[in-house]
Protein backbone atom coordinates (compact mmCIF):
# COMPACT_ATOMS: atom_id res chain seq x y z
CA UNK A 1 0.00 0.00 0.00
CA UNK A 2 1.61 3.79 -0.99
CA UNK A 3 2.31 5.71 2.25
CA UNK A 4 -0.93 8.25 3.53
CA UNK A 5 -0.58 11.17 1.37
CA UNK A 6 0.59 9.71 -1.93
CA UNK A 7 -0.85 10.49 -4.93
CA UNK A 8 -3.72 8.12 -6.46
CA UNK A 9 -4.03 7.01 -9.70
CA UNK A 10 -1.03 5.82 -11.88
CA UNK A 11 0.29 9.07 -12.36
CA UNK A 12 3.73 8.81 -10.96
CA UNK A 13 4.76 10.22 -7.66
CA UNK A 14 6.70 13.09 -8.21
CA UNK A 15 9.15 15.08 -6.24
CA UNK A 16 6.34 17.47 -4.88
CA UNK A 17 4.72 14.62 -3.79
CA UNK A 18 7.66 13.09 -2.10
CA UNK A 19 8.26 17.20 -0.02
CA UNK A 20 4.79 17.32 0.58
CA UNK A 21 4.48 13.75 2.61
CA UNK A 22 7.71 14.68 4.89
CA UNK A 23 7.05 18.13 5.12
CA UNK A 24 9.43 19.77 3.77
CA UNK A 25 10.81 21.75 0.84
CA UNK A 26 11.39 20.55 -2.80
CA UNK A 27 14.61 21.68 -2.86
CA UNK A 28 15.31 19.87 0.17
CA UNK A 29 14.03 16.62 -0.92
CA UNK A 30 16.57 17.23 -4.05
CA UNK A 31 19.56 18.12 -1.80
CA UNK A 32 18.54 14.53 0.54
CA UNK A 33 18.23 12.30 -2.41
CA UNK A 34 21.38 14.11 -4.33
CA UNK A 35 23.60 13.93 -1.30
CA UNK A 36 23.88 17.89 -1.65
CA UNK A 37 23.48 20.55 0.74
CA UNK A 38 23.68 20.91 4.52
CA UNK A 39 20.54 18.76 5.23
CA UNK A 40 20.12 17.18 8.64
CA UNK A 41 21.23 13.20 8.81
CA UNK A 42 17.70 12.62 10.46
CA UNK A 43 16.01 14.41 7.87
CA UNK A 44 17.97 12.80 4.99
CA UNK A 45 16.80 9.36 6.23
CA UNK A 46 12.96 10.71 6.21
CA UNK A 47 13.31 11.77 3.30
CA UNK A 48 14.68 8.34 1.65
CA UNK A 49 12.10 6.82 3.53
CA UNK A 50 9.21 8.40 2.09
CA UNK A 51 10.53 8.82 -1.53
CA UNK A 52 11.06 4.72 -1.16
CA UNK A 53 7.51 4.56 0.40
CA UNK A 54 6.26 6.37 -2.68
CA UNK A 55 8.00 4.56 -5.28
CA UNK A 56 9.35 7.57 -6.42
CA UNK A 57 12.16 7.48 -8.74
CA UNK A 58 13.83 10.94 -9.95
CA UNK A 59 13.22 12.00 -13.35
CA UNK A 60 17.15 11.84 -14.69
CA UNK A 61 16.48 13.48 -17.62
CA UNK A 62 15.32 16.62 -15.27
CA UNK A 63 18.12 16.10 -13.49
CA UNK A 64 20.83 16.17 -16.26
CA UNK A 65 19.59 19.65 -17.32
CA UNK A 66 19.08 21.23 -13.67
CA UNK A 67 22.49 19.42 -12.56
CA UNK A 68 24.40 19.23 -14.88
CA UNK A 69 25.35 15.90 -13.98
CA UNK A 70 25.23 12.88 -15.68
CA UNK A 71 25.45 10.61 -13.33
CA UNK A 72 28.32 8.31 -15.35
CA UNK A 73 31.00 7.51 -15.24
CA UNK A 74 33.55 5.67 -17.62
CA UNK A 75 36.52 3.37 -17.61
CA UNK A 76 38.89 3.95 -20.31
CA UNK A 77 42.08 2.70 -21.57
CA UNK A 78 44.28 3.49 -24.73
CA UNK A 79 46.19 -0.61 -24.53
CA UNK A 80 45.85 -2.01 -27.66
CA UNK A 81 43.26 -4.23 -28.37
CA UNK A 82 46.28 -7.06 -29.29
CA UNK A 83 46.93 -6.67 -25.39
CA UNK A 84 43.48 -5.72 -23.98
CA UNK A 85 41.72 -8.26 -25.94
CA UNK A 86 40.79 -11.80 -26.74
CA UNK A 87 41.04 -13.84 -23.25
CA UNK A 88 42.25 -10.59 -21.99
CA UNK A 89 38.68 -8.80 -22.85
CA UNK A 90 37.16 -11.23 -19.99
CA UNK A 91 40.16 -10.89 -17.53
CA UNK A 92 41.34 -7.69 -16.53
CA UNK A 93 38.79 -5.30 -17.63
CA UNK A 94 35.83 -7.36 -17.06
CA UNK A 95 37.63 -8.00 -13.41
CA UNK A 96 37.98 -4.00 -12.98
CA UNK A 97 34.06 -3.26 -14.24
CA UNK A 98 32.39 -5.58 -12.03
CA UNK A 99 33.77 -3.93 -8.75
CA UNK A 100 33.88 -0.19 -10.47
CA UNK A 101 29.99 -1.00 -11.39
CA UNK A 102 29.07 -2.04 -7.88
CA UNK A 103 30.86 1.10 -6.23
CA UNK A 104 29.46 3.24 -8.31
CA UNK A 105 25.82 2.12 -8.40
CA UNK A 106 26.07 2.26 -3.89
CA UNK A 107 25.96 5.95 -5.24
CA UNK A 108 23.85 6.20 -8.02
CA UNK A 109 26.35 6.39 -10.63
CA UNK A 110 26.62 3.73 -14.19
CA UNK A 111 29.57 2.89 -15.01
CA UNK A 112 30.50 3.04 -18.85
CA UNK A 113 32.39 0.70 -20.16
CA UNK A 114 34.67 1.92 -23.22
CA UNK A 115 36.78 -0.39 -25.57
CA UNK A 116 40.35 0.58 -25.70
CA UNK A 117 40.37 4.15 -27.17
CA UNK A 118 42.05 4.33 -30.40
CA UNK A 119 40.57 7.57 -32.20
CA UNK A 120 41.29 11.32 -31.63
CA UNK A 121 37.45 11.45 -30.58
CA UNK A 122 36.27 8.23 -28.87
CA UNK A 123 35.40 10.00 -25.78
CA UNK A 124 33.74 13.37 -26.63
CA UNK A 125 29.97 12.25 -27.99
CA UNK A 126 30.03 10.24 -24.63
CA UNK A 127 27.87 11.88 -21.61
CA UNK A 128 30.05 11.02 -18.80
CA UNK A 129 30.92 13.04 -15.33
CA UNK A 130 33.99 11.95 -15.44
CA UNK A 131 36.64 8.55 -16.09
CA UNK A 132 38.97 6.19 -14.62
CA UNK A 133 41.56 5.59 -16.73
CA UNK A 134 44.14 1.88 -16.61
CA UNK A 135 47.17 2.69 -16.93
CA UNK A 136 47.98 6.06 -18.84
CA UNK A 137 50.96 5.91 -21.13
CA UNK A 138 52.60 9.25 -21.66
CA UNK A 139 50.52 11.08 -23.97
CA UNK A 140 47.89 9.09 -23.19
CA UNK A 141 44.69 8.92 -25.80
CA UNK A 142 42.28 9.04 -23.81
CA UNK A 143 43.70 11.62 -21.28
CA UNK A 144 44.41 14.09 -23.61
CA UNK A 145 40.49 13.25 -24.91
CA UNK A 146 39.37 13.20 -21.15
CA UNK A 147 41.56 16.96 -20.64
CA UNK A 148 40.20 17.91 -24.05
CA UNK A 149 36.20 18.10 -22.33
CA UNK A 150 37.77 19.38 -19.25
CA UNK A 151 36.55 16.36 -17.27
CA UNK A 152 38.24 15.07 -13.93
CA UNK A 153 39.54 11.74 -14.00
CA UNK A 154 41.09 8.76 -11.95
CA UNK A 155 44.18 6.64 -12.65
CA UNK A 156 44.33 3.18 -12.29
CA UNK A 157 48.21 2.69 -12.00
CA UNK A 158 50.39 5.38 -10.93
CA UNK A 159 50.49 8.27 -14.01
CA UNK A 160 54.06 8.37 -15.76
CA UNK A 161 53.30 11.91 -17.51
CA UNK A 162 55.90 14.32 -16.20
CA UNK A 163 52.44 16.71 -16.04
CA UNK A 164 49.58 14.08 -15.09
CA UNK A 165 48.60 15.24 -11.16
CA UNK A 166 45.68 13.36 -11.67
CA UNK A 167 44.79 11.27 -8.69
CA UNK A 168 45.57 7.66 -8.66
CA UNK A 169 45.40 4.29 -7.34
CA UNK A 170 48.38 2.40 -7.12
CA UNK A 171 48.94 -1.58 -8.50
CA UNK A 172 52.00 -2.01 -7.14
CA UNK A 173 54.38 -2.28 -10.30
CA UNK A 174 57.96 -2.62 -8.24
CA UNK A 175 56.87 -4.89 -5.51
CA UNK A 176 54.77 -7.03 -8.08
CA UNK A 177 57.92 -7.72 -10.24
CA UNK A 178 59.98 -8.11 -6.79
CA UNK A 179 57.51 -10.73 -6.17
CA UNK A 180 57.70 -12.38 -9.27
CA UNK A 181 61.81 -12.19 -9.86
CA UNK A 182 62.20 -13.75 -6.31
CA UNK A 183 60.10 -16.47 -6.78
CA UNK A 184 61.92 -17.51 -9.98
CA UNK A 185 65.29 -16.92 -8.27
CA UNK A 186 63.90 -19.43 -5.56
CA UNK A 187 63.12 -21.99 -8.23
CA UNK A 188 66.27 -21.31 -8.96
CA UNK A 189 66.81 -18.89 -12.47
CA UNK A 190 70.36 -17.48 -12.94
CA UNK A 191 69.75 -16.27 -16.30
CA UNK A 192 66.18 -14.75 -16.10
CA UNK A 193 64.67 -12.34 -19.30
CA UNK A 194 62.55 -9.40 -18.55
CA UNK A 195 59.94 -8.59 -21.12
CA UNK A 196 57.56 -5.22 -20.80
CA UNK A 197 55.54 -3.29 -23.17
CA UNK A 198 57.58 -0.34 -25.17
CA UNK A 199 55.52 2.07 -24.16
CA UNK A 200 55.46 3.85 -20.34
CA UNK A 201 52.59 2.83 -18.65
CA UNK A 202 53.99 2.45 -15.22
CA UNK A 203 53.80 -1.45 -14.52
CA UNK A 204 56.85 -1.15 -17.59
CA UNK A 205 58.83 1.63 -15.86
CA UNK A 206 58.57 0.14 -12.77
CA UNK A 207 59.25 -3.33 -13.70
CA UNK A 208 62.71 -2.15 -15.33
CA UNK A 209 63.70 -0.70 -12.19
CA UNK A 210 62.83 -3.22 -9.86
CA UNK A 211 64.58 -5.68 -12.12
CA UNK A 212 67.49 -3.64 -12.39
CA UNK A 213 68.07 -3.41 -8.98
CA UNK A 214 67.41 -7.10 -8.57
CA UNK A 215 70.22 -7.99 -11.19
CA UNK A 216 72.53 -5.79 -9.27
CA UNK A 217 71.78 -7.48 -6.45
CA UNK A 218 71.88 -11.17 -7.56
CA UNK A 219 74.74 -10.45 -10.05
CA UNK A 220 72.53 -11.23 -13.01
CA UNK A 221 73.91 -10.36 -16.53
CA UNK A 222 70.29 -8.07 -17.10
CA UNK A 223 68.72 -8.91 -20.31
CA UNK A 224 65.51 -6.09 -20.90
CA UNK A 225 63.66 -6.56 -23.69
CA UNK A 226 60.57 -4.24 -24.70
CA UNK A 227 58.23 -5.18 -27.29
CA UNK A 228 55.31 -3.31 -28.87
CA UNK A 229 51.83 -4.13 -27.31
CA UNK A 230 50.05 -4.08 -30.97
CA UNK A 231 52.03 -6.57 -31.94
CA UNK A 232 50.36 -9.06 -29.03
CA UNK A 233 50.54 -12.77 -28.82
CA UNK A 234 51.71 -13.19 -32.39
CA UNK A 235 54.92 -11.11 -32.53
CA UNK A 236 55.62 -12.42 -29.01
CA UNK A 237 55.96 -15.63 -30.11
CA UNK A 238 58.42 -14.25 -33.31
CA UNK A 239 60.72 -12.35 -30.91
CA UNK A 240 60.89 -15.02 -28.37
CA UNK A 241 62.08 -17.61 -30.99
CA UNK A 242 64.55 -14.89 -31.82
CA UNK A 243 65.36 -14.16 -28.36
CA UNK A 244 66.02 -17.60 -27.43
CA UNK A 245 68.36 -18.13 -30.17
CA UNK A 246 70.65 -14.94 -29.83
CA UNK A 247 70.62 -15.81 -25.45
CA UNK A 248 70.31 -19.58 -25.34
CA UNK A 249 71.14 -19.05 -21.43
CA UNK A 250 68.01 -18.10 -20.31
CA UNK A 251 66.17 -20.47 -18.20
CA UNK A 252 63.25 -17.56 -17.19
CA UNK A 253 60.97 -15.71 -18.89
CA UNK A 254 59.44 -12.82 -16.92
CA UNK A 255 56.38 -11.40 -19.14
CA UNK A 256 54.95 -8.66 -17.67
CA UNK A 257 51.59 -8.41 -20.92
CA UNK A 258 49.87 -12.01 -20.27
CA UNK A 259 49.95 -12.19 -23.95
CA UNK A 260 53.28 -12.09 -24.36
CA UNK A 261 53.57 -14.66 -22.00
CA UNK A 262 51.42 -16.71 -23.83
CA UNK A 263 53.76 -16.35 -27.04
CA UNK A 264 56.75 -16.81 -25.16
CA UNK A 265 55.32 -20.27 -23.94
CA UNK A 266 54.63 -20.99 -28.00
CA UNK A 267 58.07 -20.12 -28.71
CA UNK A 268 60.08 -22.58 -26.17
CA UNK A 269 57.77 -25.44 -26.96
CA UNK A 270 58.35 -24.90 -30.48
CA UNK A 271 61.79 -25.05 -29.85
CA UNK A 272 61.79 -27.73 -27.90
CA UNK A 273 62.43 -26.55 -24.54
CA UNK A 274 60.35 -27.70 -21.41
CA UNK A 275 58.58 -25.49 -19.04
CA UNK A 276 59.94 -25.52 -16.07
CA UNK A 277 62.58 -27.25 -16.47
CA UNK A 278 64.71 -25.68 -19.17
CA UNK A 279 62.93 -21.98 -19.21
CA UNK A 280 60.55 -21.15 -16.52
CA UNK A 281 57.86 -18.75 -17.20
CA UNK A 282 55.73 -15.95 -15.32
CA UNK A 283 53.24 -12.87 -16.02
CA UNK A 284 52.05 -10.17 -14.01
CA UNK A 285 48.30 -10.67 -14.14
CA UNK A 286 46.10 -13.65 -13.07
CA UNK A 287 43.88 -14.05 -15.49
CA UNK A 288 42.04 -15.93 -18.20
CA UNK A 289 45.17 -15.98 -19.97
CA UNK A 290 47.26 -17.24 -17.28
CA UNK A 291 45.01 -19.96 -16.36
CA UNK A 292 44.16 -21.58 -18.99
CA UNK A 293 47.56 -21.77 -20.90
CA UNK A 294 49.32 -25.33 -20.86
CA UNK A 295 50.91 -24.93 -18.81
CA UNK A 296 49.16 -22.69 -16.03
CA UNK A 297 51.19 -19.99 -15.78
CA UNK A 298 52.59 -18.45 -12.66
CA UNK A 299 50.86 -14.93 -11.66
CA UNK A 300 49.80 -12.40 -9.49
CA UNK A 301 46.81 -11.88 -7.45
CA UNK A 302 46.60 -7.49 -8.15
CA UNK A 303 43.84 -7.72 -5.98
CA UNK A 304 41.77 -5.67 -8.91
CA UNK A 305 38.73 -5.31 -6.95
CA UNK A 306 39.81 -3.33 -4.32
CA UNK A 307 41.75 -0.84 -6.45
CA UNK A 308 38.90 -0.27 -8.81
CA UNK A 309 36.43 0.21 -5.93
CA UNK A 310 39.15 2.68 -4.86
CA UNK A 311 39.94 4.45 -7.92
CA UNK A 312 35.48 5.24 -7.92
CA UNK A 313 35.64 6.30 -4.36
CA UNK A 314 38.48 8.88 -5.42
CA UNK A 315 37.32 9.98 -8.32
CA UNK A 316 33.01 10.31 -6.90
CA UNK A 317 35.30 12.52 -3.86
CA UNK A 318 36.36 14.88 -6.63
CA UNK A 319 33.20 15.33 -8.41
CA UNK A 320 31.24 15.54 -5.34
CA UNK A 321 33.82 18.79 -4.69
CA UNK A 322 35.65 17.43 -1.63
CA UNK A 323 38.85 20.22 -1.03
CA UNK A 324 41.35 17.58 -0.52
CA UNK A 325 40.02 14.42 -1.60
CA UNK A 326 41.61 12.06 0.56
CA UNK A 327 44.07 9.24 -0.92
CA UNK A 328 42.17 5.66 -0.52
CA UNK A 329 44.06 2.88 1.30
CA UNK A 330 46.42 1.38 0.23
CA UNK A 331 45.31 -2.16 -2.09
CA UNK A 332 46.51 -5.03 -0.29
CA UNK A 333 50.22 -5.89 -1.46
CA UNK A 334 50.47 -8.29 -4.72
CA UNK A 335 50.12 -11.84 -4.02
CA UNK A 336 51.92 -14.84 -6.06
CA UNK A 337 49.76 -17.28 -7.20
CA UNK A 338 52.57 -19.78 -8.14
CA UNK A 339 52.04 -22.31 -10.86
CA UNK A 340 53.02 -25.28 -12.84
CA UNK A 341 55.33 -22.94 -15.85
CA UNK A 342 57.56 -21.64 -13.31
CA UNK A 343 57.49 -24.80 -10.04
CA UNK A 344 60.27 -26.97 -10.17
CA UNK A 345 60.67 -30.44 -8.18
CA UNK A 346 62.96 -30.24 -5.56
CA UNK A 347 66.37 -31.33 -5.97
Amino acid sequence: MPASGSPSGTKPPTIADVARVAGVSRTTVSHALNGLGKVDPRTRERIKQVALELGYRPNLRAQRLRTGQAKAIALVSSMPFAVAGGPSRLGFYMEVAAAAAESALVHDYALVLVPPVQSDSALYSLDIDGAIVVEPDVDDAAVAQLRGRGLPYVALGRPVAADDEAPFVDLWGDEVVTVLLTHLREQGAKHPALIVGSGSRHSSVDARAAYERIAAEYQWAPLVEAWPETGGEEEAYERCTALLAAHPEIDAVCALVDAFAVGAVRALQDSGRSIPDDVMVATRYDGLRARTCQPPLTAVDLHLDRAASDAVELLLAGLRGAAAAPAPAAAPAPTLIARASSLRPRR
